[in-house]
């Protein structure tokens, strides 16, 4: 048996020809559609990227007791859990943040891994006093010159055209794994790349793809903020064919992946599945990037194609419910392996097979922010209560985001007290940490979609019974999750017996 992953970061399923998009140039995903099920009702669950990459390792939500940060030593691991099988898992990625305080702990996982540099502000190319780029003086994203946005325009200069950028990089040593391996068996390979993240750096053929009038200062990297004043239709018209032009890159190397698959034979015997983390907000609901407000549609409910040998089912759709923690289980299920009692996830063999539903409903959000949960008809997106507290993280590991990625401070490590295992903590006790500070996602209010006739979540609606039954469809999930009782109470759904326990 032989799988392959393909993953993106924040790549937007409105984007993307098989979801409707008449405008972006992306005849490869077309391509793969035809190959692959398409499916309609994909989700998110645990926010933003290292949480959903501890999902696709475990495959359970973590959002309710952790921010973003490292496995921990009770998780379980699906390239571990095959590694440990005989199956060998590579990993070749571009995405910095695995290699940095607040991931570290996910490489070590699969038998070999690559890192390809240059990312972001990945800190690469030692270029002293470096003050070079469009605009020094000025913040792209709320970050000084001399931290990552400096940093991200040196390492602009190590790129001069699109065979040494780090997407480039990482599928080519994809390509390389593939023709070392393809006559070999039990091998499971993750080709990751970081784009098409912002900042949406791409070369000029590229961005001569995507005409347009724009005459103000240079910008590729749009903030973390609401849409403003100053943010006129040609900007957001720039930043949008920005991303598109990124996109087309996205494209072409997936083009080379379904290239290889064809030279090597490995429709035949290969699994394939193409994903993301996440989608990203280009002004859509008067919202930049993500996380600081709801994770509205295009960025919760995300693109996924999945190709099985065994079925032999493609070019058709599925809007069975499915979500990133099912990833793991179906991959384990595919070598053959049994799935841990922690997981969460489903595998999808059953939608693949015979479109038949795996879940009645899945939950994603952002610790601290608002609690989401659908059913693959509603989303139902609930806020916190006034004060957004009780709130505490459960872990064994002292790092996450925020400093640039780094140790948990001593203030709040100060507040730390040990707590009861959790049920999938493999007997093991947990410091419990105060969480303090702002959670701006948590400010924004309440808010029921009823997504078959708004699939752009663009009119809340008041409806009681509905918000009724997807409350306690929410509860029925957090109970299964083995959640913190503070995040009921944070959320007002304890009823008045409850609260009394």
């Amino acid at each position: 048996m032989k799988a392959i992953m393909v993953m993106y970061d924040s790549l937007n399923r409105h984007m993307l020809a098989p979801y409707g998009c008449d405008w972006t140039h992306t005849e490869n995903f077309r391509r793969l559609a035809r190959h692959t099920v398409t499916f309609d009702n994909c989700w998110v669950g645990s926010m933003p990227c290292m949480p959903a990459r501890r999902e696709l390792h475990t495959g359970r939500y973590n959002f309710l007791h952790r921010s973003w940060g490292p496995l921990e030593p009770f998780d379980d691991s699906m390239p571990q859990i095959l590694k440990e099988a005989g199956i060998h898992t590579h990993l070749i990625s571009d995405h910095y943040h695995y290699w940095e305080d607040g991931g570290a702990t996910y490489h070590q996982r699969y038998s070999t891994w690559e890192c390809v540099r240059g990312q972001e502000g990945d800190n690469w190319q030692p270029l002293v006093g470096f003050s070079g780029g469009p605009s020094p003086t000025k913040n792209l994203c709320g970050e000084p010159w001399d931290n990552w946005v400096g940093q991200d325009f040196a390492n602009r200069t190590a790129m001069p055209d699109a065979a040494h950028q780090p997407q480039s990089r990482t599928f080519k040593k994809g390509l390389e794994f593939l023709q070392a391996n393809y006559k070999k068996d039990n091998w499971f390979l993750q080709i990751e790349t970081f784009d098409p993240h912002e900042p949406f750096f791409s070369q000029p053929e590229y961005k001569e793809r995507f005409p347009h009038e724009y005459r103000g200062p240079f910008c590729d990297w749009p903030d973390y903020r609401p849409v403003n004043d100053t943010d006129s239709p040609e900007f957001i018209d720039h930043m949008r064919k920005q991303y598109a032009s990124l996109l087309q890159m996205c494209d072409e190397n997936l083009g080379r992946i379904l290239d290889a698959m064809d030279q090597y034979g490995l429709w035949e015997d290969t699994m394939l599945i193409v994903n993301t983390d996440h989608g990203f907000l280009l002004a859509e609901h008067g919202q930049w990037a993500k996380c600081h407000c709801p994770f509205y549609s295009e960025v919760a409910h995300i693109p996924l194609f999945v190709w099985d040998p065994r079925t032999g089912k493609k070019g058709i759709r599925t809007n069975c419910l499915v979500q990133t923690i099912d990833l793991p289980a179906t991959l384990l299920e595919y070598f053959g392996e049994p799935l841990p009692g922690d997981m969460e996830g489903k595998p999808l063999r059953p939608v693949l097979e015979k479109d038949e539903p795996i879940r009645e409903g899945g939950l994603f959000g952002i610790f601290g922010g608002q609690i989401c949960c659908t059913d693959g008809s509603w989303v139902y997106m609930r806020s916190p209560l006034p004060g957004n507290r009780p709130r505490c993280e459960y872990t064994l590991m002292p790092m996450r985001h925020g400093g640039r990625r780094a140790f948990i401070n001593n203030e709040v490590l100060r507040t730390m007290s040990l707590h009861r295992p959790f049920s999938f903590t493999k007997e093991v006790p947990v410091m419990k940490l105060e969480s303090t500070g702002k959670v701006s996602q948590a400010e924004y209010p309440t808010m029921l979609f009823n997504l078959k006739e708004d699939p752009m979540e663009l009119k809340p609606l008041e409806n009681k019974e509905q918000e009724g039954r997807m409350t306690e469809l929410m509860k029925k999930l957090m109970r299964a999750n083995d959640c913190p009782r503070e995040q009921f109470v944070r959320m007002g759904l304890l009823g008045k017996e409850e609260a009394l326990i």
